[in-house]
């Protein structure tokens, strides 16, 4: 769950940095700020710690009233689970109190201009578009210092061959498939002679600086790996929701984890790959046998095994790489599924709270991590009391009602306090739940294979187009049916008013607090299932990510203003002419960068004043063009290679979106 940096003027708050626009020449976009963030004054964390301490002392205080003054063992069958609950949430935010103690721990570092080192950038990809990759091809090809860029294609594809021949990257494809992309980077290393390799999944596209930034950390020798946030371009993705009711600043599920968790765990040496935006030294990953290829979640216990034999590993909190989130609730509960089944794995075949090699810091951190993929039963276990009070009558808790409020009100407001304190601005309490509830079926389907021991085959997350047709997803079946339940609680509740079940409720306070979560439920899971089915969240039916633009063109000679472009066509407005060519050429103006594509004219709407809104296809094999678009667009201006110009790309920290 994570965003951006907080900012130079607060931790507390994570904001959104607007670029600039020096007239008509820039695309209309906001991008998350990617420097490393400001540390935190000693006063301001210490509050936060004092904070934290304060929720902890109450929560505890109040588990303590909770299991020897209102405990009904009478009704042990609603009484306990509930209790057991609350002693799991309570467990949470000791782990998050841990975990966050300090988010600004780091080695210091140098930003590094020159190198003897030999590097080398690994794409792996199975079967992801051409649009997809054609940019994090470019870019990383644009990086500083000296390296190969190498494509590891499992899909064996002619057309990714063209684009790496075309763009002057290496192509690398195996004849056997074992072990998806654990085995693909483990034959990489048996091809490619290089001391360090940054891994990118084939949709991340990264800032030209992104080896200068992480290679001081390895002057230690020690380091074995450092990590980078993941970020995301398509800000109109599922994961996606407007910050403060705007539409500009955008906020995305996974903020909290890459912004704030990630960083807390450096604190504690326990740092974790995250399958891309990472730097690994080759000697360490070849003195633990490679990638990890006993689970499908081969980052995190690859680091599992560096970290028992010693290793250490550093989070580089700087947005350095974007990539696509997961832009409908079907990719988004297929990753979560996946995730999880791997982390069940790890838990089954080197679990870090067991393994010998591990400092005890360190298995608190990856606890912490682990084990809240089982949160998904809690909140299982909330959508399910209440109707169940309301059915039976039973009272789970004895203890007077006003006492119970005000015990349970001013521990769950210390609670709420200390988790938005400690996830500086991340957490937000409404937006956590609704994705909590997406995500309760793969997660519960997840923790279930610990036990069944389940074999899950590594299943690719969907990039780019995923449909032909613009259709709703369907709501996962556990929230429909919990929902549907609640709805029956209530109806039930009703029912019992008029006397028609044989229900009593012997204490009607008790009775009402259950309608009152009972109804708190039905919203919430209501609008899960909303946000599911909303056809703005629908699967992806363009092949790349469409930007809103504002750019002198002309097609044909003709002048145009641009007014949205990706990497498979345009949208523009200009002069109306009945005798326009299907086949035409586009020339774009991008800050100091000008691109000329052949393009076929798909649709003309005329606007009136004697001008038409033209839509654009770009003819698709135009890769070293479509290149400099990318690179262009995602902020470097000059692909290498391209135009004459050698292997020494020009980065402009003010071109859009940046990635700098």
């Amino acid at each position: 769950m994570v965003h951006r940096r907080p900012g130079r003027e607060t931790a507390l708050t994570m904001r959104t940095a607007t670029l600039p626009r020096p007239g008509a020449g820039w695309l209309r976009t906001t991008v998350p700020g990617g420097d490393l963030p400001a540390p935190e004054s000693l006063r301001r964390r210490w509050a936060i710690r004092l904070l934290a301490l304060v929720a902890l002392a109450t929560t505890t205080a109040y588990l303590v009233w909770r299991t020897t003054a209102t405990l009904d063992l009478s009704v042990w069958w609603l009484s306990v689970p509930l209790v057991l609950l609350e002693l799991h949430a309570a467990l949470g935010i000791a782990l998050f109190t841990f975990s966050l103690w300090d988010v600004d721990r780091r080695p210091e570092t140098r930003r590094v201009t020159a190198t003897t080192d030999r590097l080398a950038v690994l794409i792996p990809t199975y079967n992801e578009g051409i649009e997809v990759l054609m940019p994090t091809v470019a870019a990383a090809l644009a990086m500083q210092l000296p390296h190969e860029t190498w494509v590891l294609d499992d899909g064996a594809r002619p057309e990714v061959r063209r684009l790496a021949r075309d763009l002057g990257a290496h192509y690398l494809a195996r004849t056997e498939h074992a072990h998806a992309k654990a085995g693909n980077l483990n034959n990489a290393l048996t091809v490619i002679d290089a001391d360090f390799v940054a891994v990118l999944d084939a949709d991340h596209v990264a800032s030209p600086r992104f080896l200068a930034e992480t290679l001081g950390y390895f002057d230690d020798p020690r380091v074995a790996l450092v990590q980078t946030p993941q970020e995301f371009y398509n800000v109109d993705s599922f994961e996606h929701e407007a910050a403060h009711g705007t539409e500009g600043d955008r906020f995305h599920e996974q903020a909290l984890f890459y912004r704030v968790l990630q960083p807390g765990k450096n604190r504690w040496g326990a740092a974790f790959w995250c399958g891309t935006g990472a730097v690994l030294r080759v000697q360490a990953l070849r003195a633990v046998g490679g990638v990890a290829t006993d689970t499908i979640t081969e980052d995190i216990h690859t680091t599992i095994r560096l970290h028992r034999a010693g290793w250490t590993t550093v989070y580089h909190n700087e947005v350095l790489a974007r990539g696509l989130a997961a832009s409908d609730a079907a990719t988004y509960q297929l990753q979560r599924l996946r995730w999880g089944t791997g982390a069940m794995q790890v838990l089954r075949t080197e679990n870090p709270l067991t393994v010998p090699g591990l400092r005890a810091g360190q298995r608190l951190a990856y606890a912490a991590t682990l084990l809240g993929w089982f949160d998904a039963w809690r909140s299982l276990g909330y959508l399910l009391l209440p109707a169940a009070v309301l059915v039976t009558g039973a009272v789970p808790i004895r203890a007077d009602p006003m006492t119970f409020l005000v015990a349970f009100g001013s521990t769950f407001i210390l609670q709420q306090l200390a988790l938005r304190a400690l996830s500086r601005g991340c957490h937000r309490p409404i937006l956590s739940i609704l994705f909590e509830l997406v995500r309760m079926t793969p997660n519960l389907l997840a923790t279930t294979t610990l036990v069944t021991r389940r074999r899950v085959a590594f299943a690719v997350t969907p990039k780019g187009r995923s449909t032909d047709a613009h259709r709703a997803v369907q709501v996962p079946f556990l929230l429909l049916w919990a929902a549907a339940l609640n709805v029956f609680g209530a109806a039930w509740f009703a029912l019992t008013l008029l006397g028609v079940t044989p229900t009593r409720y012997p204490v009607m306070s008790v009775a009402l607090g259950a309608l009152a979560w009972l109804v708190v439920n039905v919203v919430l899971s209501v609008a899960a299932m909303r946000r599911v089915r909303a056809l703005r969240y629908a699967p992806e039916r363009r092949a790349s990510v469409r930007f809103e633009a504002d750019l002198p063109a002309s097609l044909d000679g003709a002048r145009a203003v641009l007014q949205d472009v990706s990497l498979t066509g345009a949208r523009i407005v200009v002069t109306a002419d009945p005798d326009r060519r299907p086949l035409s050429q586009l020339r774009v103006e991008i800050g100091a960068v000008a691109v000329t594509l052949d393009v076929l004219v798909r649709s003309a709407r005329p606007i009136g004043d004697g001008r038409e809104i033209v839509g654009l296809e770009f003819e698709p094999a135009q890769h070293t063009e479509r290149a400099r678009l990318a690179l262009a667009i995602f902020g470097t201006r000059i692909m290498p290679g391209v135009d004459g110009v050698a292997r020494r790309p020009s980065f402009s920290p003010g071109a859009i979106p940046s990635t700098a």
